[in-house]
Formats: C-alpha cells, sequence, structure tokens
C-alpha cells in the first residue's frame, strides 16, 4: 500500500501470491482441493511463483530468496511435480493465460524452462491465442538470443521491471541495474522480435517531484512499449527503503499533494500519448491489454504454483506453502494437507467492488444487483452523492466509477461501499 492524501492507496495488482490474506479458514482439510475442470469456458488463469532473486530490493517486501543452483533444482523437480499433479486433478483444464512472476523469472535457465512450458503442454490444454508473460529484470536479461529463445519457447508477452530510468532512483531503490541496462534489455527484446513488452514503473520516489515524473514518461512513450505499469512507491514495515524514509533518516518522500498531482497528471500525460488507462496502475496501447491481470479483475478462477502462490477456484482459496521443505512436503504428499477457505457470498460481492472499482469499466450496477439482491446506489444514495459532489465517482451507462482524484482514495472509498455501509 501506498499513502496518498493521507490514505492508504492499493498500488499493485492482485498476483496471487498478495491475495487472499486476512479472511476466515476452514483449516486443513486433507484431499480436499477443487477436483475436475473449472466452469469458466474462457480457461484458467495459471500464475507460476518464482521465488528467487540476485538480491533484496529496499522497497521488496514479496517472498524470494537468494538465487542458487541447488535450491533452484530442488524448486524446479517439485514445480513439474505440482504441474503435472494438477493437471490430472483438474483433468487438464484449458488455460487462457500463463505468468510467470516473482522473484526473477528470468533467472531461470532457458533449458529449465523449456522443461517448465513442456510439462504445462502435457498437464493443460493451451486455449488460442493463449497470453503467456515472463517477468524479467534488465539485469538478468539484456541477451538478444534470450529473448528469441523465450519467443521459440511460446513466451507472448514480456514485462520488463524497469522501474526507474535514473540511475540515482535505482540505487535508492537497491535495484541492480542501471538505466542503460533497462533501454539495452528493452532494445534486445524487440530485435529478437517481441511486439508484446510491458515496462513497470514506480513513482513518488524519494526527491521526485512532478516535472521529473512527467519527463520520465516522455522517455517512456517516446520508447512506444504496448503497456506501461506505473505503481505508487510502498513503505513497507522493516524494509531499508522504510528506515531510510523514516523520521531521522536521509531520504524524503514528495509531500501528499505532490503525489496527487503525479499520479493525475502523469495519468494524463500517458492517456494523451495513446495508453488506455484501464486501471488504476496499468495502462496500455489499443489491443494490448494484460489479459492475465484483467482476468484478476474481473473475478476469473486462477491458480497458482510454486511456494506462496495462491489460487482461488470456484469458492475454494488456497495458499502454497511459502518455505521450501513445507513446499516439498505438500508437493511429495499430493497436494494434500493445505489450509483453505471457502468464500461466502457476502465475500464474492465485496470481491466484486474491490476489483471493479480499480477499473476504468467500473462496477456493473446491474450485475450487483442481481448477485447481492438489492441496489447499490439506494443502498448508498447519500454517500454516493456525497462522492459525486467531491469528484471522486461517476455513474454512467450503468457502471459505478472512480475518477482519477477518486483513485487516489480508492481504498478509503471501496471500504464505505463494501464493509463500512454509510
Amino acid at each position: 500500500m501506498g499513502r496518498i492524501y493521507g490514505e492508504d492507496v492499493p498500488t499493485r495488482p492482485a498476483f496471487p501470491d498478495a491475495v487472499g490474506k486476512g479472511r476466515r479458514k476452514a483449516g486443513k482439510q486433507d484431499g480436499d482441493g477443487p477436483k475436475g475442470a473449472p466452469s469458466d469456458e474462457k480457461g484458467l488463469l495459471l500464475y507460476i511463483h518464482v521465488p528467487f532473486c540476485r538480491s533484496r530490493c529496499h522497497y521488496c517486501t514479496f517472498h524470494s530468496q537468494a538465487f542458487n543452483q541447488v535450491t533452484f533444482a530442488w524448486y524446479h523437480k517439485l514445480l513439474l511435480e505440482e504441474i503435472k499433479l494438477w493437471g490430472a486433478r483438474l483433468k487438464r483444464p484449458k488455460l487462457r493465460t500463463v505468468y510467470f512472476g516473482g522473484g526473477t523469472p528470468s533467472l531461470i535457465p532457458l533449458s529449465h524452462l523449456a522443461q517448465i512450458m513442456q510439462a504445462l503442454d502435457k498437464s493443460f490444454d493451451f486455449g488460442p491465442a493463449m497470453e503467456v508473460t515472463l517477468e524479467a529484470n534488465p539485469d538478468s536479461a539484456t541477451d538478444v538470443s534470450y529473448f528469441r529463445a523465450l519467443l521459440s519457447m511460446g513466451v507472448n508477452r514480456l514485462s520488463l521491471g524497469v522501474q526507474s530510468l535514473s540511475d540515482a532512483d535505482l540505487h535508492a531503490l537497491g535495484r541492480p541495474h542501471s538505466a542503460a541496462m533497462a533501454h539495452a534489455a528493452y532494445t534486445s527484446a524487440r530485435q529478437a522480435g517481441f511486439g508484446n513488452i510491458g515496462l513497470d514503473f514506480i513513482w513518488g520516489l524519494p526527491g521526485q517531484r512532478l516535472k521529473g515524473w512527467v519527463d520520465q514518461l516522455a522517455v517512456v512513450t517516446s520508447m512506444r512499449p504496448e503497456h506501461i505499469s506505473a505503481y505508487n512507491l510502498t513503505l513497507e514495515p522493516d524494509t531499508p527503503m522504510a528506515a531510510l524514509c523514516a523520521e531521522d533518516g536521509p531520504l524524503t518522500l514528495p509531500p501528499d499533494k505532490e503525489q496527487g498531482r503525479m499520479f493525475v497528471y502523469g495519468a494524463e500525460y500517458l492517456e494523451s500519448m495513446g495508453y488506455m488507462h484501464y486501471e488504476v496502475s496499468n495502462f496500455a496501447r489499443m489491443g494490448f491489454v494484460s489479459a492475465h491481470n484483467s482476468g484478476y479483475w474481473s473475478g476469473a478462477d486462477y491458480l497458482g504454483l510454486g511456494p506462496s502462490a495462491v489460487s482461488t477456484i470456484g469458492r475454494r482459496r488456497f495458499e502454497n506453502p511459502r518455505y521450501m521443505d513445507e513446499y516439498d512436503a505438500y508437493v511429495r504428499g499430493g497436494l494434500v494437507g493445505r489450509e483453505h477457505e471457502t468464500l461466502t457470498d457476502t465475500d464474492l460481492l465485496r470481491e466484486m467492488v474491490m476489483l471493479s472499482l480499480r477499473t476504468a469499466k467500473g462496477l456493473d450496477l446491474k450485475e450487483f444487483r442481481k448477485r447481492a439482491g438489492f441496489d447499490m446506489i439506494k443502498r448508498h444514495e447519500r454517500l454516493i452523492a456525497a462522492l459525486h459532489r467531491e469528484n471522486l465517482v461517476r455513474i454512467s451507462h450503468g457502471f459505478l466509477r472512480l475518477t482519477k482524484n477518486g483513485m487516489l482514495v480508492s481504498n478509503v472509498i471501496i471500504r464505505r461501499l463494501a464493509f463500512d455501509g454509510e
């Protein structure tokens, strides 16, 4: 979470290893996972967590560990077995997307990645025009031949973790690459033939101001990536970045008002350059919206593989063990014994509100009324009227949408609509 205008603001998409915390657990029930193919005819979203990095960035709290050959070989063997087990349990379900996230998936040796893709092909039904995304860091992916190999294996979408094109900012973030390496990685991917590249950035950095952010976006848009993700810097407790930005620390974050301007004007600039603002932190050229992330925001079923990955299939949500020894026991035991929760009607409605309001499309009021049995606008008439007066929400064509100012305080609005009532 970031903080803008004194409020927590969600800044990252709902990847499987960050979903499903803080809910009621149904407890461990051996062998009580979903069986049979998921009901979604479009196919299942598949997320593979690669929990390895060369070093931990100063702001990161995602589950990862230092890369070494012995531990990776252990992980790789277990992942192949988990793929096989889930394919059998779900009766070779159709996949809509595959997403390799981390961690640093570009640390996977190409020979091992080929084996993973082959295992997926044997155990799952690859849907037509399936989107396959791999996250890559510029320090571990710069060679044209590497990107050509990815394409030959079926990876057709690349997500480059650039974060900044300023060497000073990259140093403060603890990133292991330079701006020159980021440019080189992007150029190599293009030369290899990638036609769908997303670049990830972080804004609201120490010492950053609106002009510097928009100037950087001008450079980014001149590169013409198909997709841009722009996340507000998240200060998590017990991270080096949090200590550096503490009251007595050497770094200072931009004031809340300045961060608000960076979000609004940055988004408007990207839109003026042909990028559709389709989710709080995500922008895409026409035809290049991320199918994987859009699936999460629309409430599609997803299966997470690898340590700490989370899955939601139907009403069941479950999380893989975080640590390798526990993950080993779980996989070798036949996917038995992990904790799960059963989502209630109320849980599903709340998630519908939370996820829909992150998107430019917004909340489908007719569909909400059908599922909930009551009218959202009538139930929260005074609250929504007040939000409308403050230019935080708009209602059009049957959808409730957040304005850009509303997106700045989306957590507050969502909490009022989905949890607190009026």
